[in-house]
């Protein structure tokens, strides 16, 4: 028989055990008769809403001191609302039961994705766009400067419930899409890749199903950094870009001692931490530190100085209809590529019987290739090493001013300069693009096949056409003087146009394919779709067109943003196609990082681009065949013309019917239509002529830079 000691000794041993709560269902009952709201239990328990709402799913658990807290709440609730009876001294009526299923008590804060309470819906496509939370109210010593929420759509992936990314403040608030907002407890680094990887519920599924699911992204803001032991700010006279912190910081000591990763480019702006991967379980977080810089305001304007739940929605609405950031938009735009077209697929070993990794047709490969010496840069080794002096392709977007002396006296007497903008004209070129996807070979003296992606010597010089609109055949629109390389598009151009070409070599690619459509399909409808939500709708006639594109940008600051991003990452991504060495310590012919990327191609950088500039050249030969009108000037994807009116309607060509004319410049919102850039008078136009400046450059108004410009 124990002694009466012995027995207290026991009773005060389970007394000192954490405390036991019901089962959520009952935790969601008790707060509902007492007639207490999820926001208002929130306030009282200083912690967030949907850290409630994970209460009473069962999807985390309080930790001390709310633990404690809850506990006493939930038996004063349980005294006055017994479950199978009447309250005893009710305030209100109680709130029916809901039917939901008890589930086990969750011993530990939080493990992943689990199934919520209530039964689950059937799956649906998330939205494309998250919801809009509430703007959060200002800090009080009862509250946290966090947004009202709604609940969270069903996501499109059960191991991802909280979306592709969150922004952390320095309160431990993990501001998420669709107004979600979790909360952290990690104080350092280490503790913040382990809370995002087992405990977030972040992370966005593969874009393509050889693929490979999008790593979370963790933004942080100056108060977060700072917490987690990072400077505000990265200090150093060097660019921006290649700012990071030293080998020997306490931070990355941290990550280090735990064990983790830093990739080659360090912890900077744009930071990945990781292991190696287990099976098929990646490791890797990356985090984005926005007092660094990380939000580039060029692509992202107005962004960075955001609330975190707004800096949330925007990086979400981009990270569903693109792909979670990566780095600047540029980088992203690259990554996209890949994502879209996985480089390897599993394939079974013949021999074997076992899956292997094989190549995904249609797929760049997971090797780089050397790029054929025309299409490289003169610091390139293929160049360097062979000692190459035959001409390099130029294959770049227009920038070209006519003579002042070509303009006619009634083009003089206009009284304005209207310009016109193609809307991601890059992204337009490369639909429906066949580019190589192989090493090149080296051919003399082949017969054209324009249907074979590549690059051409061949003489254009005799071809005569317009002095008063561009050359096709260069990027300043100058008449060629002599043989040169051209790409394909520009090649076959010249034969649209009636004329003979007879290329002296060649450099062609036997295994070719459409590698650019799905990008060119995912961020069509990202740009579309984003355009909509803005106002700019495709069923909108030319005149409802111009005036929703005027005031599009103030209907929704944070769209507006993520229109702007879509159209960086475009430009952004064909641009890295060909990126070039960094850094004062570089000598020529040494390699640089890039090259060992496949999807270093400056030979499809050009295919886009030569793509682009026909396709502009062909819309202003078709407008002086159609109306008579020659441009003023073009620059990338802009172009202006003398006008009798301050609208693109008093000049463009339209049938007798009122439909826009077909081959001309089109109003719309789709990639490749145009859209008015800016008006200016016609005196203005030609001073800056006769002062040898573009006028597309400025014709948005004082030095804005173009879209897609330089």
């Amino acid at each position: 028989m124990p002694s009466e000691e012995e027995l207290f000794a026991s009773v005060d041993a389970l007394l000192a055990e954490e405390p036991q709560l019901p089962p959520p269902a009952e935790r969601a009952r008790l707060r509902e008769a007492a007639g207490i709201t999820q926001a208002r239990l929130a306030t009282t328990l200083r912690t967030t809403t949907q850290s409630v709402k994970n209460w009473e799913n069962g999807r985390s658990e309080p930790r001390p001191p709310r633990l404690e807290a809850y506990q006493r709440l939930l038996n004063g609730w349980s005294a006055k609302f017994p479950a199978h009876g009447t309250p005893l001294t009710p305030s209100v009526p109680a709130v029916p039961e809901p039917a939901v299923a008890p589930q086990p008590t969750t011993p530990e804060t939080f493990t992943g994705p689990a199934a919520p309470a209530l039964k689950a819906p059937e799956p649906v496509e998330a939205p494309a766009v998250p919801a809009v939370p509430e703007r959060p109210a200002a800090r009080s010593a009862t509250s946290s400067r966090r947004p009202a929420k709604k609940a969270a759509a069903p996501p499109a992936d059960p191991r991802f419930p909280h979306g592709p990314l969150a922004v952390l403040d320095g309160d431990g608030s993990a501001y998420g899409v669709d107004g979600i907002v979790l909360d952290c407890p990690a104080t350092t680094v280490p503790e913040l890749v382990e809370w995002t990887l087992r405990e977030s519920g972040l992370g966005a599924a593969k874009l393509n199903r050889y693929g490979k699911d999008s790593d979370p992204l963790l933004v942080l803001t100056a108060a977060a950094a700072v917490k987690l032991g990072l400077p505000e700010r990265l200090e150093g006279h060097e660019q921006r870009r290649s700012l990071r912190l030293p080998q020997d910081h306490p931070v990355v000591r941290q990550v280090v001692k735990a064990k983790w990763q830093l990739t080659q480019r360090g912890f900077g702006p744009w930071a990945r931490i990781y292991r190696k991967a287990q099976g098929r379980e990646r490791q890797c977080v990356q985090l984005a530190i926005l007092s660094w810089d990380a939000l580039d305001e060029r692509s992202w304007p107005g962004v960075a100085e955001m609330e975190p739940a707004d800096i949330a929605r925007v990086l979400g609405v981009y990270a569903t209809r693109v792909i979670t950031p990566r780095g600047s938009t540029a980088v992203s735009g690259l990554e996209l590529m890949t994502a879209l077209r996985p480089p390897t697929r599993a394939v079974q070993d013949p021999a074997t019987g076992n899956w292997i990794p094989g190549h995904n047709p249609g797929s760049l490969g997971t090797e780089p290739v050397d790029p054929a010496p025309p299409e490289a840069t003169p610091e390139h080794p293929v160049v360097v090493n062979s000692g190459w002096s035959g001409g390099f392709l130029n294959e770049e977007a227009y920038q070209w001013v006519r003579e002042v002396d070509s303009l006619s006296d009634e083009e003089c007497l206009l009284p304005f300069a209207v310009g016109l903008d193609l809307n991601t004209a890059f992204l337009a070129a490369a639909a429906r693009l066949t580019v190589g996807l192989s090493a090149p070979d080296h051919f003399h003296a082949p017969a054209f096949n324009p249907k074979i992606p590549g690059s051409w010597l061949v003489d254009l010089s005799h071809i005569e056409l317009d002095p008063r609109l561009p050359s096709p055949f260069t990027p300043d629109g100058t008449r060629p003087t002599g043989p040169a390389w051209y790409q394909t598009h520009t090649v076959a151009y010249a034969q649209e146009l009636g004329y003979n070409v007879a290329p002296i070599e060649a450099y062609l690619r036997r295994e070719t394919g459409a590698y650019l459509d799905p990008w060119h399909d995912r961020l069509k409808t990202a740009y579309v779709d984003t355009l909509a939500d803005l106002g700019v709708t495709r069923d909108l006639d030319d005149r409802q067109f111009l005036a929703a594109m005027e005031r599009h940008k103030d209907v929704d600051p944070a769209m507006a943003a993520v229109l702007s991003a879509i159209k960086a990452t475009v430009k952004g991504g064909v641009g890295k196609l060909r990126e070039r060495p960094q850094g004062k310590s570089y000598k020529q012919g040494e390699r640089w990082p890039a090259l060992e990327r496949p999807t270093w191609r400056p030979d499809i950088r050009a295919a886009v681009i030569s793509k682009a500039r026909v396709n502009m050249h062909r819309k202003l030969h078709n407008m002086a065949r159609m109306t008579g009108l020659f441009p003023l000037a073009v620059l990338s994807d802009c172009v202006v013309y003398p006008s009798p009116g301050e609208s693109p309607l008093d000049f463009l060509p339209y049938a007798a019917s009122g439909k826009p004319q077909p081959g001309g410049f089109r109003l719309g919102p789709t990639p490749g239509l145009a859209k008015l850039e800016g008006v200016q008078s016609m005196l203005w136009a030609v001073d800056l002529m006769e002062q040898g400046l573009n006028p597309a450059r400025h014709i948005k108004g004082g030095d804005a830079v173009l879209d897609e410009g330089e």
